[in-house]
């Protein structure tokens, strides 16, 4: 990197009032940048992609407690410019090799009246940027308060959105599509709520995903959320500008309390010509720092089972009080050995310690749980070595019931129980709200938190798949034990008590949530007729839709969620156990926001593909060509699809499996029936 005084850049230009404005590029020029001090003297940059603009003129800026408003009165001292092209391999991921080619761009300031010195910093890709604030070591800047921060996102008109709200507390929310000066909370069905601390009437959560009327399909998130609170999006009275905020402390009275010197987590702008382009951009993760873990032989992708579904069933419970206890010695050897058989690496087994009796509903439910004591019927330690004989991993649950005070407190016991046993996986949740109150699941206290628990893990040798956790930024590159996190409306919506995740659900799932992270949804639900638990209850999807699942959303660590007694006699469960959760190669084939997607996914080190297809609420018949298999290679495609006479309503299980030969340059006939989908393995012959 060289360090260049700005008055020997070319391309920065000054008025006659100093003003300076300059122009930045992206390697290879699709993205650009202008950077600038407006006419009222604010930080400003606005932004265009292949010569459409993005964003028109939005300030920076942020609210500093002792230091009042910094984004305006800035003299530009300098810029650094460095250009970078590198790849690097991920320890698993959705592609085997991923490139990280970037124009940077730090522009230092100063502000006249107190010396206070402020760097953004811009990097510029192909099908985005990312931006942050930074602020370096110096004289009287050491403890800083964040009161907020007002990153402006000027659209250039009324955009399409596929929007949660702002709750501070979680993400659980389905989909709602207005436009932008539509958007209110009160449009959000409030029985499907999984919490109710809604930001703000006119406010959205991240990845918060547009179409604009030019056809550009825009998704803005945030990278490398670390020691910071989690951002949302307001919505100005305009209807046209989205300005960042910040997830308060109610507790403590501010955003964020951090020690100099310190840079915010980056705001990123994606941006492509296809909804895919999205799906298919590394910008994220490239945002995020390069693995820190030296020994990480102990992170295995994979697939599991568990004593979970029957809970949600209500056939078993999770606590041991309740006479129906699930999490037993004898059901859990039960699992072990349908893994063993049908070649499964792991069984989740939930409700297997003591508290679960205090666990929701209660006010004070510190001290409730216990994280190494386990109830009378579940041997753990026999348990683990019976699935050890049997090669199957048992994976760990430690439900905290959102009191994380108390398991800090036992974080050493817990992990030094799990290193003891040679446990490798935990399943760790926060139902209900923040213990203490007044700090909420997406704060900087709450973010501190998760990250410390995923650092203890790492030391024990621990991969972490989180629920009701802060949302996926990318730190899976940094700490690739960090497997999948939940964050959305999961698979257990689907219960008989659930209400029911439609089908355009993961028709748009991929296009927002999943442009943060891998997701743990916990898909393959097979006895979709649930009326003998509930009258009338059912998963609205088919069968296929389910298979479909296992390849569009994708998770490093997939579960086969429903009862195994289900998959028995299911030739369909063959998909389940050949599709792998590791790849090489994704790319989506064809989707619209909404209504449909179709993605494909080479397998880790081998030849084959494999694809899955879901639509929304309308039956669908897509011609896509097989422009992804490798040239010179004969496929027998199996292909999984909805009978002809399929329906999410009204026959959800009914499906067939033919067989076709294939290669390259093919085109395959996609029928998905309504509420539908389609899962083909591409077998290499």
């Amino acid at each position: 990197m060289k360090k260049l005084a700005f008055l020997l850049l070319p391309f920065v230009l000054f008025s006659c009032s100093d003003h300076f404005s300059t122009s930045l590029k992206s390697p290879k020029g699709a993205v650009q940048v202008k950077v600038f001090e407006n006419t009222d003297g604010h930080l400003a940059y606005s932004m265009n992609f292949k010569g459409q603009p993005v964003l028109l003129e939005s300030t920076l800026g942020m609210e500093l407690r002792d230091h009042g408003f910094v984004g305006t009165d800035l003299k530009l001292v300098g810029v650094d410019s460095t250009g970078s092209k590198k790849t690097w391999r991920p320890l698993w991921g959705e592609d085997g090799v991923i490139i990280d080619d970037f124009r940077s761009y730090v522009f230092h300031f100063q502000r006249p009246a107190d010396q206070l010195l402020v760097d953004v910093h811009f990097k510029l890709y192909e099908e985005g940027i990312g931006f942050r604030y930074e602020f370096p070591q110096q004289e009287g800047l050491s403890e800083v308060i964040i009161d907020d921060e007002r990153s402006e996102f000027q659209l250039t008109g009324d955009h399409q959105t596929w929007w949660i709200p702002a709750d501070y507390d979680s993400y659980e929310y389905l989909y709602q599509s207005h436009k932008i000066s539509e958007i209110d909370s009160s449009l959000v069905d409030g029985s499907l709520l999984a919490a109710t601390t809604i930001m703000e009437k006119h406010a959205v959560n991240t990845p918060l995903t547009m179409k604009s009327e030019d056809g550009l399909y825009i998704s803005i998130h945030e990278a490398n959320l670390t020691d910071y609170a989690g951002m949302t999006l307001r919505i100005e009275e305009d209807k046209r500008t989205l300005t960042s905020s910040l997830v308060p402390s109610k507790l403590n009275g501010w955003k964020a309390k951090v020690q100099a010197p310190f840079h915010t987590p980056w705001r990123t702008i994606q941006v492509g010509e296809k909804a895919g382009d999205l799906v298919e951009s590394k910008l994220i993760v490239n945002l995020n720092e390069p693995n820190q873990l030296e020994n990480t032989d102990w992170i295995k992708p994979g697939k599991y089972i568990g004593i979970w579904w029957e809970m949600h069933l209500q056939t078993s419970a999770w606590d041991y009080a309740s006479g129906k206890h699930g999490a037993t010695t004898a059901k859990a050897k039960k699992y072990i050995d349908f893994a063993a058989r049908n070649g499964f690496d792991g069984v989740l087994v939930e409700g297997w310690n003591t508290g679960w009796e205090r666990w929701i509903g209660f006010p004070d439910r510190e001290g409730v749980f216990d994280f190494v004591t386990p109830y009378p019927d579940y041997d753990i330690r026999e348990v683990v070595a019976y699935g050890k004989q049997k090669g199957v991993e048992i994976i760990m649950h430690h439900e905290t019931s959102a009191a994380p005070r108390t398991y800090e407190q036992q974080l050493d016991t817990a992990y030094a129980l799990m290193k003891d046993l040679g446990i490798h996986a935990v399943k760790t949740g926060y139902v209900g709200p923040i213990i203490p109150e007044g700090e909420y699941h997406h704060g900087q206290w709450m973010v501190n938190h998760y990250r410390k628990v995923l650092k203890k893990a790492a030391e024990s040798e621990v991969m972490v798949f989180a629920h009701e956790p802060i949302k996926a930024t990318g730190i899976r590159r940094t700490y690739p034990n960090m497997m999948a996190r939940e964050g959305l409306r999961g698979s257990e919506f689907n219960s008989p008590w659930g209400y029911g995740n439609p089908p355009e659900h993961l028709t748009i799932v991929p296009f927002t949530r999943m442009l943060g992270g891998p997701i743990d949804y916990t898909p393959g639900i097979f006895k979709l007729d649930m009326n003998e638990y509930k009258e009338g209850a059912y998963v609205p999807t088919t069968l296929a839709y389910q298979l479909a699942e296992y390849v569009v959303v994708y998770s490093p660590v997939q579960m086969a969620s429903d009862l195994i007694e289900h998959y028995e006699g299911q030739a369909a469960f063959q998909f389940i156990k050949d599709v792998p959760t590791d790849w090489d190669g994704s790319v989506v084939v064809d989707g619209e926001i909404g209504e449909y997607i179709v993605m494909a996914r080479l397998e880790k080190g081998g030849h084959d593909w494999y694809l899955g297809g879901l639509t929304n609420e309308n039956a669908r018949e897509l011609t896509i060509e097989l422009d992804f298999l490798q040239a010179g290679v004969t496929y027998e495609a199996q292909i999984y699809q909805d009978a002809a006479d399929a329906d999410f309503e009204t026959n959800q299980a009914a499906y067939e499996i033919t067989q076709k030969t294939v290669k390259l340059g093919d085109e395959l006939t996609l029928k998905m029936a309504r509420g539908g989908g389609v899962a083909i393995r591409f077998k290499a012959l």
